[in-house]
């Protein structure tokens, strides 16, 4: 089982896919990475891309470790930049960061119905007492 970015990734997958598995890398980056790192390897990228997990070679992953590395942020620094982002936006008390607070619907979407994604589930409704009726 290869292991990037300290996630094992899975064996029967093809190399595009499997290194999506990794926080921060989508299918466009994943075959990005692995045009990096067939260049480099003085390969087509489709023969990268199209071998399974299992079938990459030692060179190949470390390659791929390298290209990872030159993109940017993923994983734990990426989900960490992420936390700090919303932690700012809540201590300078932007409506962002009102919204981020309150577990609402950050991006403008109405909340009079839907986003119970956000809002968790509903809350039971308490039930009125029946009023006396008039005789």
């Amino acid at each position: 089982m290869a292991r990037i970015a300290g996630i094992d990734l899975p064996d029967n997958k093809r190399a595009e896919v499997g290194l999506t598995y990794i926080y921060g890398i989508g299918r466009s980056r994943a075959n990005r990475i692995i045009r990096d790192a067939a260049a480099s390897l003085n390969r087509k990228p489709e023969e990268l891309g199209g071998k399974k997990m299992r079938e990459l070679t030692e060179e190949e992953l470390t390659r791929i470790r390298a290209a990872i590395e030159q993109t940017g942020d993923v994983e734990g620094d990426l989900r960490k930049s992420i936390q700090m982002d919303i932690k700012r936006l809540i201590e300078i008390g932007c409506y962002r960061g009102l919204r981020h607070r309150r577990g609402l619907p950050v991006r403008g979407q109405r909340t009079h119905t839907n986003a119970r994604t956000r809002k968790g589930p509903r809350r039971a409704t308490i039930a009125k007492k029946k009023a006396p009726g008039k005789k």
